[in-house]
């Protein structure tokens, strides 16, 4: 498995840990996802690099069979056990009104959708020498290409339909590219991402409350990074976690294992898909996707540009 993370000393060895044992911690009982952290002790960030172990809900051991305990030491290293509720991809102010020229924060989505979130506008990563280079809103899969439901050049609106966009008014892009999402047991997905090519003169690099995004940054654990969505507009998170594991929920019993995530605290709603995260230098870091009542899951932000091609500019 592929690490995306600069990771050495007791991180690399964690990781390493991490790739041989998730798997098996996945399959356990009421277990959600894995990923590196630092152990917390009666509310305090210890510093102690551990394996964290999330849960839909912390039960009494009594109530958990003797196969899907969680050890306190896998591999040498503490573990630490995290209620984060069921994970499922969000879907559905200020931020739901129609804006052009569009920007990064404000509602969008493929026509047969609810609502998400525009991260922000972006170009190809390597248009073609004396061609008019071609622009596009980037969001999620799920968002935009209506979780692999779409075809390329199906309209997207903005405001989302759910906010009251209509098609074919409110047209500001046409799919362009997105990666599948892999629903296949024991399949591992990096990124839930797309574009919709759009008219120069109505895409807008800005990103609500935020401004302007000043290229990418990898994050790391206790990091405070922030983004603008559609349903909870602009709101921080402090980073938990980094190469995560997690089963995400689509709706319709489908489920869909994604690796080398970042978890954050709470930072979102259903709606804020698909809004870039971005530290508190306006670097991004990654692309928000998922979530639960206590946690925020997001895509690093190298997989997504470089499966899509595509740079800000």
């Amino acid at each position: 498995m592929i690490n995306l993370f600069e990771m050495k000393g007791e991180y690399l060895s964690l990781a390493e840990t991490q790739n041989i044992e998730q798997n098996s911690l996945l399959a356990r009982q009421n277990v959600v996802g894995v990923a590196i952290s630092h152990k917390v002790k009666n509310g305090k960030d210890t510093g102690d690099p551990s394996l964290t172990v999330y849960v839909e809900s912390k039960l009494d051991k009594n109530l958990i069979g003797v196969d899907d305990l969680i050890p306190a030491t896998i591999g040498g290293f503490k573990t630490d056990v995290v209620e984060s509720g069921v994970i499922m991809a969000g879907s559905s102010l200020e931020t739901t009104r129609r804006q052009r020229p569009v920007q990064g924060g404000l509602s969008v989505g493929h026509y047969q959708i609810t609502a998400g979130t525009i991260a922000t506008c972006v170009k190809d990563i390597s248009p073609a020498v004396g061609k008019t280079a071609r622009y596009y809103i980037l969001s999620n899969n799920h968002v935009l290409a209506n979780t692999n439901d779409a075809r390329l050049g199906d309209p997207i609106l903005q405001p989302g339909p759910y906010d009251g966009g209509l098609n074919p008014a409110d047209i500001v892009a046409k799919l362009a590219r997105y990666v599948p999402i892999n629903f296949t047991a024991g399949a591992s997905n990096l990124v839930d991402a797309a574009i919709a090519e759009g008219d120069f003169n109505i895409l807008n690099r800005e990103i609500n409350w935020i401004g302007y995004c000043n290229q990418t940054a990898v994050t790391s654990v206790g990091q405070i990074v922030q983004k603008c969505g559609r349903t909870t507009a602009h709101s921080t998170g402090k980073v938990q976690a980094i190469n995560g594991t997690v089963n995400v929920g689509y709706g319709g019993g489908r489920v869909a294992r994604f690796v080398n995530q970042i978890i954050t605290s709470d930072m979102s709603a259903g709606g804020d898909s698909g809004s870039l995260v971005l530290n508190m230098q306006n670097q991004a870091v990654g692309l928000l996707f998922a979530g639960s009542s206590a946690i925020t899951i997001i895509n690093p932000i190298a997989p997504v540009m470089s499966s899509l091609g595509i740079k800000f500019i």
